[in-house]
């Protein structure tokens, strides 16, 4: 059952969506008729880092299900504030790959922009929920460093646009620095990470297509961490990226109480299969400040994944990876 107020957003142009966020957990519990009780709330937690969610996100949880796998991946509970050795700010260590503001080159042949600070969505598992955004924005202007740098260094054969969400830019913004990309010989490859499909599907426009078909081979990474997530709207938005003959991978994070069980994970990478969208990677949480009650223990995941084996096709089965800081790639478990 989706809540009435929530069906206005439907009509609304992705940029009137980012302005009609849910921003406060007693409006969210009113929508999903939920007691703010049930849920061991935490003002702190939100003042720490914002409660944000689309309405759009918001209909598709299930009323009163205080367990919802999508509530549970935005909801600012007390469990955040819990302060466990190993969980730090940076847990990536990218402070240390960070050159020049909005650039991170950890490996070798790639290397990513932050081209935005802001999402979307606050996802409260996220590895940079306490990255200094402030000092990593460029500006308009900003730039011309970044580009300097990536065409003195030719290795470089792959940009990465993340953030933040990449798509929270404006497309005149995000064409002009693709082009401005796409006039460096040693790049071949174009790699947007981004949950704007899933979380904001108006987002995908035709401007948005038209600068993300520049490169001949771009890559778009999606975040989807539950088959729950996925409705007609954002099958719709999937169909338009695939039909423009855009790469589609799915990356997601396995997390505890969310999509930590075998059926879980079998829905979400069969429809996404089903969608288009090539089953990726599944990350060992990041051990972010703030987020140790997603964390599922190694040998539970391991276990996790023998079952998945056994019962997904190959091309279905996602690498399970924890990124260790200082490594060339990701590692395989």
């Amino acid at each position: 059952m989706i809540p009435q107020t929530d069906l206005s957003w439907q009509e609304e142009s992705w940029q009137s969506a980012l302005k009609n966020l849910v921003t406060d957990a007693n409006e969210l519990c009113a929508l999903l008729q939920l007691d703010p009780q049930q849920l061991d709330l935490s003002p702190e937690a939100a003042t720490q880092f914002q409660l944000k969610v689309p309405r759009s996100f918001v209909a598709r949880m299930e009323i009163g299900n205080a367990s919802d796998p999508l509530l549970r991946q935005v909801l600012n509970v007390k469990d955040e504030l819990l302060q466990v050795p190993g969980f730090v700010s940076d847990p990536l260590e990218e402070h240390e790959s960070n050159p020049l503001p909005g650039l991170i080159h950890k490996y070798k042949n790639r290397a990513l922009l932050t081209v935005s600070g802001a999402c979307a969505i606050h996802c409260r598992y996220c590895f940079r929920r306490h990255f200094d955004y402030e000092a990593n924005n460029p500006g308009s202007d900003g730039w011309l460093p970044v580009l300097r740098y990536i065409q003195e260094n030719p290795e470089i054969n792959e940009i990465i646009f993340s953030g933040g969400d990449p798509l929270n830019a404006p497309d005149r913004v995000l064409k002009k620095l693709t082009e401005q990309l796409k006039n460096i010989p040693s790049l071949k490859r174009l790699r947007v990470h981004t949950r704007f499909p899933l979380v904001i599907p108006q987002r995908i426009t035709d401007d948005c297509i038209d600068w993300l078909s520049l490169f001949s081979n771009t890559v778009v990474v999606l975040h989807i961490n539950h088959a729950q997530e996925i409705d007609k709207h954002v099958a719709e938005a999937i169909s338009r990226l695939k039909s423009a003959g855009l790469i589609l991978l799915n990356q997601a994070v396995l997390l505890k109480g969310v999509n930590d069980s075998l059926k879980d994970q079998q829905d979400l990478h069969q429809s996404c299969f089903d969608l288009g969208i090539q089953p990726y990677y599944l990350h060992m949480l990041d051990p972010v400040k703030g987020s140790a009650h997603f964390d599922v223990d190694k040998d539970v995941a391991l276990n996790l994944y023998e079952e998945m084996r056994g019962s997904l096709s190959g091309y279905m089965l996602p690498k399970l990876v924890r990124e260790t800081p200082g490594d060339i790639a990701k590692t395989p478990l």
